[in-house]
């Protein structure tokens, strides 16, 4: 199971993808995973995992499980998007998306030797860790944290620029595993911005695509309209040097 669900693409341009890191600290690794693997892994996201919420508004940000979800009142969740809706519209940081914390499942427990558990070990293995080391250059990286992000109709994550220095955070990942046929128009984009706020370069959630980026540096993923058919799938997180 975990070969199928996280096999790397051998035949990966490992050294122009490190000329580009080092150039833009940034790169896109497309067709980063053999496409069976990359398939099976969507599969596993859309069809087998208990999606909580992830949200920040006026509040300290907060996360709710698949169980307390399912709790919520119709009220609870308008008063949720609305707040959040309010503290975007003044500028200030605002989240809403799907999410399911993998490392906590993992060292939690709740489902033993679950695919989502052998996703997170594979992410913490060499052939992964090898490959951000040989494109980032970055030899001290020693593990990584995992979360699956889904980005539904009305989801969005505001400009931020992940500054946990004191976390061990060096690289963020995104592994995305949105429908192939993603429509520019369906949003989702990984932006990044400059001093002016001109966005100087900007991702699609490509399927099987891989981001990697230094941090910190500005960034935000942006919002999916109502109209959007699909959801943009995704495992991220962050690689660590302690």
């Amino acid at each position: 199971m975990a070969t199928t669900l996280f096999a790397i693409n051998p035949r990966l341009d490992r050294p122009a993808l490190a000329e580009c890191f080092a150039e833009h600290q940034r790169v896109q690794v497309r067709d980063v995973l053999t496409h069976d693997a990359a398939t099976a892994l969507r599969n596993l996201l859309e069809r087998q995992t208990d999606w909580g919420f992830a949200f920040k508004g006026s509040e300290s940000p907060a996360t709710l499980t698949h169980a307390e979800v399912r709790t919520l009142s119709a009220e609870r969740r308008r008063d949720i998007a609305n707040d959040v809706q309010r503290t975007a519209a003044t500028g200030d940081y605002a989240v809403r998306f799907n999410q399911y914390a993998m490392l906590n499942a993992y060292l939690a427990k709740p489902h033993p030797d679950s695919a989502h558990d052998y996703i997170v070990e594979h992410i913490n293995d060499a052939p992964f860790l090898d490959l951000v080391r040989d494109i980032t250059g970055i030899a001290a990286l020693i593990k990584a944290d995992a979360q699956a992000t889904l980005f539904g109709p009305g989801d969005f994550l505001s400009l931020h620029n992940d500054s946990h220095k004191t976390e061990g955070w060096r690289v963020a990942y995104v592994l995305n595993l949105a429908d192939p046929a993603w429509s520019p128009d369906w949003g989702g984009y990984l932006n990044f911005f400059d001093a002016d706020g001109d966005i100087v370069a900007g991702w699609k959630p490509r399927f099987n695509a891989l981001n990697l980026f230094l941090v910190p540096q500005p960034h935000n993923v942006s919002y999916v309209p109502a109209f959007a058919p699909s959801s943009r799938f995704a495992i991220t997180g962050w690689l660590r040097d302690r």
